[in-house]
């Protein structure tokens, strides 16, 4: 069976992001009638973490132990990853334990190394350069939120705010999914021109579109999905005070900013959130926000990924490989102690 990680959304086609999402649908529709199929019985997953986390902790912990297996939490600091052992050692030897590793680290560069290490399926639970579970989560959210007739190929998407990690991902597989995608941020905050040139690669094949802009209330008056998210990250506390004034009030996902959008917009962000920073408690709490729905997906998602990349790999013995091992073995008890 061919060896499968999750580490960037760009490593998969069009036609394959969509059939994960099919999946997933099926998971969550099984899901909320209580029909959760032990698919992944017996599986284990492992969970490395060098930041905490909330969603991306309890999501797959919850979706592994729902789905018949176990998942296990190493916190920070309790493997070695990098340190006395070489990343390398590191992901050889707990690929021997398990049939899934999950990382969130600080370094893109440490999950890519894990992955070209590790002998079963990795998955990227967030770098310092994208965030490829939430975005597929985002597009599960949006299709279930979208206006009542429009094509996926038809979604405006606004992201407003800084160029962090979920920008990259989010303007990555929205453009290769079709969707037309705008991001609204000051000059020295916007898109790096790489990513932008990811994203119109992908639009030469889907038919997609991107666009940078200073305007946000440009960027925001066709949006059917108006996305925020911090406008800081870890390492970057040094330069809040320079980044409110950057972004602080243009920027800020208001009543005002959302009253510019069509009157069907929803408002979207991954979690955690500064609220009254980059969005106000009355949009985050508005009739126009989906933030929970976005946070309930992970769940969801999370599900889906874990089965369409270990359920294949799984060893699945017969009932009568199953009787023929427990009678061995317990001739042998039987006959030693």
């Amino acid at each position: 069976m061919e060896l499968k990680h999750f580490i960037d959304t760009q490593d998969f086609s069009k036609e394959e992001l969509l059939d994960l999402i099919k999946l997933i649908r099926m998971i969550k529709r099984a899901d909320k009638q209580g029909a959760t199929p032990k698919l992944l019985e017996g599986a284990n997953l492992a969970m490395i973490f060098e930041e905490p986390s909330t969603r991306t902790r309890i999501s797959f912990e919850v979706g592994m132990e729902e789905l018949g297996g176990h998942a296990l939490y190493l916190k920070p600091g309790e493997i070695h990853l990098g340190v006395r052992e070489s990343l390398g050692d590191t992901a050889q030897v707990i690929s021997r334990y398990v049939d899934v590793i999950m990382a969130r680290t600080l370094k893109h560069e440490t999950i890519t190394e894990l992955a070209r290490y590790a002998t079963v399926p990795v998955i990227n639970g967030l770098t310092d350069y994208n965030h490829p579970t939430q975005v597929v989560c985002d597009v599960l959210t949006m299709m279930e939120h979208a206006p009542a007739g429009k094509k996926l190929e038809d979604y405006n998407v606004t992201f407003v705010g800084d160029a962090t990690n979920v920008l990259s991902s989010l303007m990555f597989i929205c453009t290769k999914l079709g969707m037309h995608f705008t991001h609204a941020a000051p000059k020295k905050y916007q898109a790096p021109e790489a990513w932008l040139n990811i994203a119109r690669e992908n639009c030469k094949v889907s038919g997609g579109t991107v666009r940078v802009t200073e305007d946000p209330v440009e960027a925001v008056k066709d949006a059917d999905f108006i996305y925020t998210d911090l406008w800081w990250w870890v390492g970057q506390e040094a330069e809040i005070p320079e980044r409110r004034a950057a972004f602080m009030p243009k920027y800020q996902v208001n009543m005002d900013l959302i009253k510019k959008a069509p009157a069907h917009v929803k408002f979207m962000h991954c979690l955690p959130a500064s609220r009254g920073v980059e969005a106000t408690d009355e949009v985050m709490d508005s009739a126009h926000s989906i933030i929970f729905d976005q946070a309930e997906n992970r769940l969801h998602t999370e599900k889906g990924l874990l089965v369409w990349l270990v359920y294949p790999r799984l060893k699945k013995a017969s009932t009568e490989q199953k009787i023929v091992h427990a009678g061995q073995i317990e001739d042998f008890l039987t006959s030693h102690f």
